[in-house]
């Protein structure tokens, strides 16, 4: 099947080189001599100084996910504290800036590092946090201890100067079947972005020791690389992976049916770096670009009715459901139309977006009962954008490549052998409290059935979605100034690691279509 990306790379029979010297170059952190743990860092006030010395490389800003500390949002406040929420991940997208623009002397520098860069931040986090805490307190319980959350530290990448062998299983039993996600599901959402976030974007022009700034800002001479990753040692060859998917065993009364949805494979260009989901009301909250397919009218303010009313790229016209996820780059030097834009080059997402060569949404049952129908606009996100700094509790990210999906990949990204496609495929939450379409956190309304897939008390079994994403683009190159590399898109903070891959779901099903759906699942008939 031949390549279907936006724009065609002429890189596509360049073989895979050996050096990762430059892949963070042009613009990128430094690439090599990171301290062993890249859970150590700089400036952590909640738990005493750290180890690492003045002078030792650092990566990226590591900020507590506050909305993980907090248990209740009335329903009269979520509006304004997702608002505030997403103020708080603009600041760390600001202070990252700072961070990338002097590098050279944060590495070299202690004060630097702490009076530029970690105490601002800490007092502007504070700030919002105090009136998130004001803004629970007006119609629930005032939440206590959520001010610790404010302070960050600067920390290393655990894979750059890597082998690129990093975990040759991908994780075994990493969340293939959502068994073993943590059932409460509790934070890392994909968080947003506000533009009036107080004086965090004054980058101290006396401060900038690193004048070239690298080409931070997307569009340098290397052609546009993002130059915060990914590195090197996030790859490896999935020839050299042994297989890991396991799935669980059917039981007597298992729901065995599939229903899929062909919604295509957003060729009409539908992108934007909102999330409705997460940050509602806030232009460029995701701080990435997203593909959409289905409903056309997600943006950061489409209301319900917006969505039922709304136009979709589904054939059967009875889905407006919309399927949203991180576009796919090929950072190979040629700027994408968002070079300059928020979302894209101003967050360090650049290169040109790759639309898939196939995207297929299936429906399936539950292995040991029958699904209930799920209620209409019910909202999911599965998977971290935050993972690589908030660890992978809530990561489910699953890479591969066609003809090897037995060997799924969570932390990694796959270098495919020649004639093979890479495969990002994500298995969405499955039982659902019965109440809630939405929750504080965006995430304890729903959660994994476990290995035997059984839902949590409470609990029931819905249809669970399953989203598989082929894309036909070159191996990896990792050489200097002609490096080309495939990475989703991610907070800049995140850089570009495969563990932040994630995907959101409105259901927007009409009533009948739904019940269909489960009708069909439940009497394991495949339908469309």
């Amino acid at each position: 099947m031949g390549r279907t990306s936006r724009k065609r790379s002429t890189l596509a029979n360049r073989a895979i080189a050996a050096s990762a010297a430059l892949i963070l170059g042009g613009g990128g952190l430094v690439a090599a001599n990171f301290y062993a743990s890249a859970h150590e860092g700089w400036g952590d006030d909640r738990t005493g100084p750290r180890t690492q010395s003045a002078g030792q490389a650092v990566s990226t800003i590591d900020c507590p996910e506050v909305v993980n500390s907090i248990e209740e949002v009335p329903d009269d406040q979520r509006f304004a504290v997702d608002r505030e929420l997403a103020t708080l991940d603009t600041q760390i997208t600001t202070y990252y800036q700072r961070f990338a623009d002097n590098k050279e002397r944060v590495q070299s520098d202690r004060t630097f590092a702490q009076n530029e860069i970690l105490t601002p931040l800490k007092n502007e986090r504070l700030v919002i946090i105090q009136r998130i805490v004001a803004l629970i307190d007006r119609s629930a319980e005032r939440p206590e201890g959520l001010e610790s959350t404010a302070p960050c530290t600067l920390r290393g990448d655990d894979n750059d100067g890597q082998d690129g062998g990093g975990d040759q299983n991908g994780g075994e039993n990493d969340g293939q079947d959502g068994g073993d996600q943590d059932q409460n599901q509790d934070g890392g959402q994909d968080g947003g972005g506000q533009d009036d976030n107080g004086d965090g974007d004054n980058n101290d022009g006396d401060n900038g020791d690193n004048g070239d700034n690298n080409g931070n800002d997307g569009n340098n001479d290397n052609g546009g690389q993002a130059g915060n990753g990914p590195a090197e040692g996030d790859f490896v060859d999935i020839q050299s992976v042994q297989p890991n998917v396991q799935e669980p065993r059917q039981r007597r009364g298992a729901s065995r049916g599939a229903f899929t949805t062909d919604c295509g494979v957003n060729e009409n260009g539908k992108f934007n770096s909102d999330n409705v989901i997460a940050a509602p009301g806030v232009s460029n909250g995701a701080h990435h670009m997203h593909d959409y397919v289905g409903n056309q009218a997600n943006d950061a303010f489409a209301s319900d009715d917006d969505f039922a009313n709304g136009d979709t790229t589904c054939n059967n016209q009875g889905d407006k459901s919309t399927y949203y996820w991180p576009v796919l780059r090929l950072q190979n030097g040629q700027n994408e139309f968002d070079a300059g834009e928020d979302g894209g080059g101003n967050d360090q997402n650049v290169g040109e977006i790759q639309t898939p060569s196939e995207v297929t949404l299936t429906f399936e049952g539950n292995p040991r009962s029958k699904v209930t129908a799920m209620p209409k606009f019910l909202r999911i996100i599965t998977g971290d954008a935050k993972s690589f700094t908030n660890g992978d509790a809530n990561a489910n990210a699953s890479w591969s490549c066609t003809g090897f999906e037995d060997r799924q990949l969570k932390d990694k990204y796959p270098i495919c052998p020649e004639g093979s496609q890479v495969v990002r495929s994500f298995k969405f939450q499955s039982c659902w409290d019965g109440q809630n379409t939405d929750s504080a956190n965006h995430r304890t309304h729903v959660a994994f059935a476990d290995e035997d897939g059984r839902c949590q008390d409470g609990f029931q079994p819905i249809p669970q979605l399953v989203q598989r994403i082929v894309y036909d683009v070159p191996p990896p190159v990792f050489d200097g100034d002609n490096a080309s590399v495939f990475a989703v898109d991610s907070f800049p903070e995140q850089l570009h690691k495969p563990i932040t891959d994630h995907g959101d779901f409105i259901n927007v099903f009409d009533e009948d279509l739904m019940d269909e759906m489960v009708d069909c699942i439940n009497d394991g008939r495949r339908c469309q």
